[in-house]
Formats: C-alpha cells, structure tokens, sequence
C-alpha cells in the first residue's frame, strides 16, 4: 500500500519529468559538483519540495501537513512562527494574500548546503490568479531536514505575506 505522502512525492516527481510548462515549477537543477557527495539526499529534498507545492495548489492540508517535519519554523511578515501539525486550516486558501490565489510554482531551486540530514535551499515561487496571470513571486530559503529516516521541510524563510 503507498501512503498519501509517497504518492504526493511520485505525483511531484512525474510532474517534474513531464517539464515545466507555462506557469508550471522547474525542475531541480542538476547537482553542483561541490555537493556531489550528497546527491542522494538533495534529490531527496527536492522531491520533497514538489510534493510541498503539489499538495499546496490541491489544498490538500494533510499532504501539505506530511511535506513538513516538526517543529516547523516560518519566518514571514516580520515574524516567526512555530508551526506544529494542525496549525493549517482550509480557510488559509481564501484569506489575506491567497484571496486572489489559484495556485503556486518553483520558479527557483537551488542547493546553497547540502549534508547528510540537512539540505537549504534558495528558491523563488510565484503565485497565479485562478486566470494564470502572476500575482506576485517571493524569494525563499528552505530548510529541509531528515529525521528518523524521512525527509521534510522544517524551516523556511521568505518575504511572503
């Protein structure tokens, strides 16, 4: 049996395989040779970060929930926020800054680090309007650590609202 978030990986991945079209997130780039030594765990972060986003434009909170390791940390809009499971409610899709929301794409993901259980990396995302035109792209780093085996995002910090 695969599990929701196994499949919000391969969903993500396949997406990835498929290229970006209009709108659509990049692909990871390819391994600097500087972190060579640790492809198998950047390839793993990035995976990671495309279940993040697939599961973030299908409001589907328990994916979205399963990309993260917790204690998760947000720093955003001037503040830090301690984010632990439940924190995310359907209502955040129709709110504030996701008002005009449709939904989200990499636009940038590049290794800054990379080690055995940790990988940061820069990114730059763009929101769409439910009619595809942009409504705003923020720059990013996330934190994405590995613990008790599993891979999840456990920081980030941008100048998203």
């Amino acid at each position: 049996m695969v599990s929701r978030r196994d499949a919000m990986l391969a969903a993500g991945a396949a997406a990835l395989a498929a290229g970006p079209a209009a709108g659509q997130s990049v692909a990871a780039p390819p391994v600097k040779p500087e972190h060579a030594r640790f492809a198998a765990e950047i390839a793993a972060a990035q995976a990671c970060l495309d279940a993040f986003m697939t599961a973030f434009n299908a409001r589907d909170i328990p994916a979205y929930e399963a990309t993260f390791n917790f204690p998760h940390v947000r720093f955003a809009s001037g503040q830090v926020t301690i984010i632990n499971p439940g924190y995310h409610k359907p209502e955040m899709f129709s709110r504030g800054s996701l008002a005009e929301w449709g939904r989200s794409a990499w636009a940038r993901r590049d290794v800054i680090h990379a080690g055995a259980d940790k990988v940061h990396i820069d990114t730059r995302f763009t929101r769409y309007r439910k009619d595809g035109t942009v409504l705003s792209a923020f720059d990013s780093i996330y934190i994405v650590t590995k613990q008790d085996g599993r891979w999840g995002i456990q920081g980030r910090s941008s100048y998203a609202p």
